[in-house]
């Protein structure tokens, strides 16, 4: 039973018996696990305050082959997200980053890309509730793309020509975009317009602080493509990805 360490970010908390709670945990070297903290809801906790979720801490725990629990020993809390309580937009959102993540991100599969991601999403400052939404729709698409599901949106899917900066183009299956060419010989669909495009690639380039600067007059354009966004990650994970709302915010 070897003990391994790891910094990690708290995704949830459930409590468990009187006493202990379980944890679900992404962690840089190990990916996702599920732990139990023993004794971590008493008042003098060894744990205090580290487990709060969406915080970042190193943890030490113990993992048994047979056992889908590991054993919490020891946290040490690196960032917190307290101040994520006194905003419910923030709250929610980080909600949903958490869901997504234990949706697409198979257990003990680790995955630096991804890690780094996470941090940099949950260390963004919101100016105004509002660019909640656009920390949202960053954070869906660069799971889409780690998770392979997103597509790519610079051709067209049908002859796989490079659309231009300046072209429209229709959503057609697959969530791939078709040209007005090939469009003449398929049912029409929703309209993607250039600006459309711009802002998924922009989400790929950018960090998210940077991102979230450049669209905050795009707000608008951001809420049209989750929708499609929100349909493409129902199709790729076979369920609605909702909060659960037994987790212990």
């Amino acid at each position: 039973m070897p003990l391994r360490e790891s910094d990690s970010i708290v995704l949830k908390t459930y409590n468990l018996a009187e006493a202990d709670r379980i944890v679900v945990l992404f962690t840089r070297e190990f990916g996702m696990i599920r732990g139990v903290a023993k004794g971590a809801r008493r008042l003098k906790s060894k744990f205090g305050s580290s487990l709060e979720p969406f915080s970042e801490v190193h943890v030490e725990y113990f993992e048994k082959e047979d056992r889908e629990l590991v054993s919490l020993q020891h946290a040490e809390l690196i960032r917190s997200s307290f101040h994520a309580a006194a905003s419910p937009e923030l709250l929610e959102t980080y909600a949903h980053l958490a869901d997504l993540l234990m949706t697409f991100a198979p257990p003990h599969d680790p995955n630096e890309t991804l890690y780094r991601m996470v941090r940099a999403s949950l260390s963004v400052t919101l100016a105004e509730p509002t660019e909640a939404s656009l920390l949202k729709f960053y954070f869906e698409i660069w799971i889409l793309r780690l998770g392979g599901f997103l597509p790519d949106w610079t051709i067209c899917g049908a002859c796989r020509r490079v659309l231009s900066e300046a072209e429209t183009a229709t959503l057609g299956e697959g969530y791939q975009l078709i040209c007005g060419t090939c469009l003449q010989t398929r049912r029409p669909g929703e309209t993607i317009s250039p600006s459309y495009r711009i802002t998924v690639a922009d989400a790929q380039r950018l960090p998210p602080a940077e991102f979230i600067t450049e669209k905050r007059n795009a707000i608008d354009i951001v809420k049209e493509l989750s929708r499609i966004v929100g349909r493409l990650i129902a199709t790729a994970s076979g369920r609605p990805v909702l909060s659960e709302s037994k987790a212990n915010l």
